[in-house]
C-alpha cells in the first residue's frame, strides 16, 4: 500500500508540474501585450493554440499510452513540457511563442492520459474514485496556482517562470526515469484495435458527460484566460495582485477537492454535485461584471474556482465508474472535450474582450447555464467493473 501511495504521489506531482505551465502565461500576459503590442484576440489564440494541439493529439497519445506503456509516454511528455516552457522563456517575437505553446500541448497529451491510465492500473474499483479525485484537485491546483506562482516569480523578470517551469520539469522527467516501473495489466480488445470506435462519443451513457467536461472547460478557460486582462485594464490590478487572487482560489480549491469532494459525492452524487455546482459558478461568474472593489474581486475569484474544481473530479469520477474496460477510451475524451473547451473559450472570450470587458464573462455564464440545462436531463448509468 505504501509503494502504491508513493507512485501515485509522484504521478500526480508530474501533473501538477504540467498544468502549473499552462498558468503561468497568464499573469504576465499584460506586460507581454505591452512589449509585443498584441490584442486580446492574438492573446486568446496563444493560449487556445495549447488546447487545439493537445485536442489533435490525445486519441493518439491514449493509443500510444496502451501500446508503448504509460511511463514512457509520460516521461517523454515532461521532456517536451520542459523545451514548451524553455522556448517560451527565449521567444522575442509571435511564431516563437505560438510554437511554444503548441508543443505545450503535445506534452499535455502525453502525460494526461497516461497518468489516467497507470491510476486505473494501480487502484480498485473501490480506490479509483478517490485517486481521480486527487488527480483533478493536482491538474486543477496547477493550473490555478500556475499564475500565481508566475506572479511572483515575474517580479524577478517577465521570463524567469518560465526557465523555473523548463528546470522543473527536466528534473520531474529524470525522477520519473528513475522511480516509475511500468504497471501490470491485462491486455483487452482495444489494444489490439487501437481505441473503441469514435462513435462511442455519442453513446448515452457517456455523452452528456463529456458534454458537461466541455461547457464546464469552456467557461473556466474563458474567465481565466481573460482574468488579468479583465482587471488590468478595468482596475489596474498589478501582477502581484492577479497572483494573490488567483492563488487564494487554488488554494481554496485543493483543500475543497482534497476535503470535501469524497464527503459531497457520497452524500449528493456526482450528477447532483455536478448540477449545484454548475448553478453556483454561472451566477458568481455573472457577478464579476457588477463587483467593484478588491475584496469584492478577491472574494467572487476564490469562490468561482471552488466550483469549477469541484465538476471536473465528479464528472471523471461518474465516467471512472461506468467506463468498464474503456477507462483508457474515456480518459482520452475526458482530456479531448477538456481541450475543446479550452481552446474555444479564450478565442472567443479574447475576441468579446476587444469588444467591451463584461462580454467573456456573460458568455462563460451562459455556457454554464447551457450545462446546467443540459444536466437536468442527466440519468445515471450502471457501474461496470473492469477486468
Amino acid at each position: 500500500m505504501k509503494k502504491q501511495n508513493v507512485v501515485l504521489l509522484i504521478l500526480l506531482a508530474n501533473l501538477f508540474i504540467a498544468f502549473l505551465g499552462i498558468g503561468l502565461v497568464i499573469p504576465v500576459m499584460p506586460t507581454l501585450m505591452n512589449e509585443l503590442h498584441i490584442s486580446g484576440s492574438v492573446v486568446g489564440y496563444m493560449v487556445a493554440v495549447f488546447a487545439l494541439s493537445q485536442l489533435i493529439v490525445s486519441p493518439l497519445a491514449g493509443r500510444w499510452a496502451d501500446l508503448y506503456g504509460r511511463k514512457k509516454m509520460i516521461v517523454i511528455g515532461l521532456l517536451i513540457f520542459s523545451l514548451s516552457e524553455l522556448l517560451f522563456g527565449i521567444g522575442k517575437i509571435l511564431p516563437v511563442l505560438f510554437t511554444s505553446r503548441a508543443l505545450g500541448g503535445i506534452s499535455a497529451a502525453f502525460i494526461m492520459p497516461a497518468v489516467t491510465a497507470f491510476i486505473a492500473d494501480i487502484t480498485t474499483t473501490e480506490t479509483r474514485s478517490k485517486a481521480l479525485g486527487y488527480m483533478s484537485a493536482a491538474i486543477s491546483t496547477g493550473f490555478i496556482v500556475g499564475p500565481g506562482i508566475g506572479g511572483f516569480l515575474a517580479g524577478l523578470g517577465t521570463r524567469v517562470p518560465f526557465f523555473f517551469a523548463a528546470g522543473l520539469a527536466l528534473v520531474a522527467a529524470i525522477f520519473s526515469i528513475m522511480m516509475l516501473r511500468e504497471p501490470e495489466r491485462q491486455a483487452n480488445a482495444n489494444d489490439e484495435n487501437g481505441k473503441p470506435g469514435l462513435s462511442r462519443i455519442f453513446a448515452p451513457m457517456y455523452f452528456i458527460a463529456f458534454i458537461v467536461i466541455f461547457l464546464s472547460s469552456f467557461g473556466l478557460a474563458s474567465f481565466e484566460s481573460i482574468f488579468s486582462l479583465f482587471v488590468d485594464h478595468k482596475f489596474s490590478f498589478t501582477p502581484k495582485d492577479i497572483a494573490i487572487i488567483i492563488t487564494g482560489g487554488g488554494l481554496l480549491g485543493a483543500i475543497a477537492q482534497v476535503a470535501l469532494f469524497d464527503r459531497l459525492t457520497k452524500y449528493m452524487g456526482e450528477i447532483r454535485l455536478i448540477l449545484f455546482c454548475l448553478i453556483f459558478s454561472a451566477a458568481l461568474v455573472f457577478m464579476m461584471t457588477v463587483v467593484n472593489t478588491y475584496m469584492h474581486v478577491l472574494f467572487v475569484t476564490i469562490i468561482i474556482f471552488v466550483g469549477f474544481d469541484l465538476i471536473r473530479p465528479a464528472v471523471t469520477s461518474y465516467l471512472s465508474k461506468i467506463a468498464g474496460d474503456e477507462q483508457g477510451f474515456v480518459g482520452g475524451m475526458n482530456s479531448m472535450f477538456t481541450s475543446i473547451g479550452n481552446i474555444f473559450g479564450p478565442i472567443l472570450g479574447g475576441m468579446l474582450f476587444d469588444i467591451h470587458l463584461d462580454y467573456p464573462f456573460y458568455c462563460a455564464a451562459l455556457f454554464l447555464v447551457m450545462g446546467i440545462i443540459l444536466v437536468l436531463f442527466w440519468k445515471p448509468q450502471p457501474e461496470k467493473l473492469s477486468s
